[in-house]
């Protein structure tokens, strides 16, 4: 629960203005987002639960963390598709599976608008790094085994099992969508190839993750989680780079400095 909290009280997840790739560099203004998912009927800005610490950087969205915390279920729906739907969700199970290092940036918009902007790092199976700009002192790594929310101004982080959150689904070494997990839809237009995974959990309730790709080669475009509440956190991903590898020590935990953990 002080992981929650904690994670509730900071701030986003996001990317560099504009990197310098080999590629004609892409800027985050650039970068299609959906509007922002609306406030909660009451038309207040979401809080961070009462008991969180006051966030370190006020300018950014009072949700920041890009993911939440799921139980794995197996898909119910492998048979409600048709031939054409179940091509697509091989196609882009291959595509994840196939893809073994990625850098790049992104940005995230959360629940109350606010922007964040940062770097991200993916060495399968299992490793990523979010690593956030300045003001914002959050960095999200996963070592293979478990994922920490840093706050580097406060030096503390949180710990949690990458068993239990959606990164698995972006860091798995072999993905199969339809087998793997409860896809509730998948569809293509001219821009986007678009799967939707819900996953149930008796105490906290029903999530979703939406997953985009681009239409024409399936390269990740950006995801959506729809927390319980009805609230949206979106990460679009750009300058995207699948063959340079990693630095490991991006992806280093010292566990000795872990004050929060979740089983």
């Amino acid at each position: 629960m002080a992981g929650r909290c904690a994670i509730g009280a900071t701030t986003v997840l996001v990317a560099t203005i504009c990197a310098a790739l080999a590629i004609a560099p892409a800027c985050a203004d650039n970068v299609p987002l959906p509007t922002p998912a609306p406030l909660p009927k009451t038309g207040n800005v979401p809080q961070p639960p009462a008991a969180a610490p006051p966030a370190s950087d006020s300018s950014g969205p009072s949700h920041f963390f890009p993911f939440s915390f799921l139980d794995k279920g197996p898909s119910a729906q492998t048979t409600a598709f048709d031939a054409k739907q179940r091509a697509l969700l091989d196609r882009v199970s291959l595509y994840l599976s196939s893809v073994q290092t990625m850098v790049g940036n992104f940005v995230q918009i959360g629940p109350d608008g606010g922007r964040t902007e940062g770097t991200f790092y993916i060495q399968k199976p299992g490793k990523v790094r979010f690593q956030y700009n300045p003001p914002t002192p959050i960095d999200i790594i996963a070592d293979g085994s478990s994922v920490v929310v840093r706050d580097r101004n406060l030096a503390t982080q949180d710990l949690y099992p990458l068993s239990q959150t959606p990164l698995r689904y972006l860091l798995a070494d072999r993905i199969d969508l339809l087998h793997d997990t409860d896809v509730v839809s998948v569809s293509a237009d001219d821009t986007f190839a678009t799967v939707v995974i819900q996953e149930k959990q008796l105490v906290i309730g029903t999530s979703r993750l939406m997953i985009m790709f681009d239409a024409k080669d399936l390269t990740l475009k950006q995801w959506t989680v729809t927390d319980p509440q009805g609230l949206d956190t979106t990460v679009a991903v750009y300058n995207l780079d699948v063959t340079k590898k990693p630095d490991p020590n991006l992806f280093v935990i010292n566990y000795q400095r872990n004050i929060g953990t979740m089983q």
